[in-house]
């Protein structure tokens, strides 16, 4: 058998979770929290929409992966409660982000399988998590309990060819 020099994965990121393995970030969609906030005042129910959202929009965009939501740290300044309660405020930025790594079971073949997970968090920079840069509960991310493995696929032929 021939050697061959790996190739390395074209990937936004890569990070090692706490447990050790290494997972890459294949797509990054990043927002403003409160972009779209016309009026009002960021507060509990404003920001329980805002998540539902980006759930929603996050299974829309990667349909096959499983999705996991990071609970988001909320503050709560010192400020007059309004009619919807207190104020909460999220961090500024709302990242749903698409995660691949290898196969779970060991039983498939590491050529053709890889596990994925799809994740919805927030934070305070737009900057990529990376390595040791990422977020605490990111690192923290339960992989082998949340992700799950999927087949590689062909790619589809185009037409007029065999």
């Amino acid at each position: 058998m021939r050697h061959r020099p790996r190739v390395p994965t074209m990937a936004l990121a890569r990070l090692t979770l706490a447990s050790g393995r290494s997972v890459v970030l294949a797509e990054l969609r990043l927002s403003s929290t409160y972009g779209e906030l016309p009026e009002g005042y960021p507060c509990r129910p404003v920001n329980e929409v805002r998540i539902q959202g980006l759930l929603h929009s996050a299974a829309h965009a990667y349909p096959t992966a499983p999705l996991h939501l990071l609970p988001p740290p909320r503050e709560y300044p010192d400020q007059y409660a309004g009619a919807h309660g207190p104020v909460e405020i999220l961090p500024p930025v709302a990242c749903v982000g698409a995660f691949r790594s290898t196969a779970l079971d060991p039983s498939h073949d590491p050529v053709l399988y890889r596990s994925r997970l799809t994740v919805v968090w927030f934070q305070s920079t737009t900057f990529v998590p990376s390595g040791c840069d990422a977020e605490e509960a990111l690192r923290d991310v339960a992989w082998d309990e949340l992700a799950q493995d999927h087949a590689l696929q062909d790619p589809p032929l185009t037409p007029g060819r065999r």
